[in-house]
């Protein structure tokens, strides 16, 4: 006997009766309706495994309206509802409507026997499937949204942010490739993840590959796939990252250190929007939101030859940067208070708190690591700190030294003072509200001996 539950809905007492009679020992609930107004209490108090739904109750209606009418109600209370509907009329072209709506299936009475029991076996089968389905579903989305959660972050709120979040509220809901650059430890994966809870793909999975890990044997394989036997350890067949993420977004880490032979496969996996996995010569459709990201001046290894223009272009869309942290101290404080909150939590240390002269120094500092540096610092601050307050002395940061200056080859101060402004400027890559903290001097006095010295 099948576990599942039917409702039966039809105007004639006897093919309630009869289909009863027919099915008792075949299914463990079998529940009869005559009054279609009594359909919706009636699914939403139980869960049925199969409805078969009569497409005409009144007395000389064969047009069918009555049950596409029932059958929209019944698919709006319960998406994954599995509905056979009977007619005393095979009416090809009423029995295709009703599959467009949205029925499982359509049989006429008086029916065969066998054939009843087998398309009801069936329906059965492809409720159990429609339900299994969805609880994966439900699964992964809740797992996508703990794993999302391990990488939120407050992102920051100072106008080089906002552009970048302007930009990426504009492109979250398309389709098109997105080409992510910045330092290293800005957080570009963090963007990336963004752009995927604000896109179309957002239920679906995302699917980060740091490219840079994978050397050229292993890229085939585990970016496309491979077939049992394809190679010496292939005891299974195994889908790449990229059938993995097919419906969702594919996130490509570290695309600038792909080989110009790599970059020629995935090239032309892009274009074709299909994959062949490694020893077999069937192509897999696939359809994913690519998004990349580097550090590298790829704009600049186009023009060296040292990655090709037409990749480039395939993944640039729309480019999208991330200014160093350095370039966005107003961010710092959230930040640390951020990170403060996260580190406290985790070593069970809630009392501490950071004092002004220590954010004052985490502000100061120029971040040559980014965010990354940042949270490792706050870390370890948390762990070592030993009072209810870290203050500037807890963070090791080499704010007060000055890069070194070349041996100097002059006695005059202004020739001194010219090359360690120059030498700051550089370190701090054109930043010069963060030049001028490290010289403590103000802006002001900064532009100005710049425009005396002619820097």
């Amino acid at each position: 006997m099948e576990k599942g539950k039917i409702l039966i809905i039809d105007d004639h007492v006897q093919i309630l009766n009869s289909l009863r009679i027919l099915l008792k020992d075949d299914y463990e609930t079998i529940d009869t309706i005559k009054n279609q107004n009594l359909i919706l209490e009636k699914i939403q108090k139980n869960s049925y495994d199969i409805i078969l739904l009569d497409m005409n109750f009144a007395a000389g209606d064969t047009s069918g309206n009555e049950g596409i009418f029932w059958l929209r109600k019944i698919l709006t209370s319960d998406p994954l509802a599995v509905i056979l509907l009977i007619t005393a009329y095979g009416d090809i072209e009423l029995a295709v409507r009703a599959i467009k709506e949205g029925a499982t299936d359509f049989i006429t009475k008086p029916w065969n026997t066998g054939k009843l029991l087998t398309t009801l076996k069936n329906a059965y089968e492809l409720r159990q499937s429609k339900l299994e389905v969805n609880t994966l579903r439900n699964k992964q989305k809740q797992l996508t949204e703990d794993i999302g959660k391990s990488f939120k972050m407050h992102l920051g709120s100072s106008p080089a942010i906002k552009k970048v979040m302007d930009t990426l509220n504009k492109v979250s809901d398309t389709d098109a490739n997105i080409l992510i650059v910045g330092e290293n430890g800005t957080g570009k994966e963090l963007f990336a993840r963004e752009i995927h809870l604000k896109s179309n793909q957002s239920n679906d999975v995302f699917i980060g590959v740091d490219v840079a890990s994978l050397s050229d044997t292993l890229f085939e394989s585990e970016m496309f796939g491979h077939v049992k036997g394809a190679f010496t350890d292939a005891k299974e067949g195994r889908p790449g990252r990229f059938e993995v993420a097919n419906g969702g977004t594919l996130f490509l880490d570290e695309i600038g250190n792909l080989s110009l032979n790599l970059q020629a496969k995935l090239l032309q996996v892009i274009q074709n929007r299909e994959v062949t996995r490694v020893g077999s010569v069937k192509s897999i459709p696939v359809d994913i939101r690519l998004i990349c990201a580097t550090n590298k001046p790829i704009q600049k290894m186009v023009y060296e030859h040292t990655f090709r223009e037409d990749l480039f272009y395939r993944l640039n869309t729309v480019q999208i940067e991330i200014p160093p942290l350095r370039e966005r101290s107003e961010d710092i404080p959230g930040l640390a208070e951020f990170f403060l909150e996260e580190y406290t939590q985790k070593y069970e240390k809630p009392f501490l708190k950071l004092n002004s002269k220590a954010i004052k120094k985490l502000c100061s500092y120029t971040w040559p690591g980014n965010i990354r540096e940042l949270k490792h610092t706050i870390e370890k601050a948390v762990i070592l700190c030993d009072s209810h307050t870290i203050k500037s002395e807890d963070f090791y940061l080499d704010t007060q030294s000055l890069p070194k200056v070349e041996e100097i080859t002059s006695v005059k101060l202004s020739d001194v003072e010219k090359k360690v402004i120059s030498k700051v400027i550089n370190q701090c890559k054109g930043n010069y509200t963060q030049a001028a903290r490290l010289l403590d001097i103000s802006r002001t006095t900064l532009y100005a001996k710049l425009k005396r010295y002619g820097l």
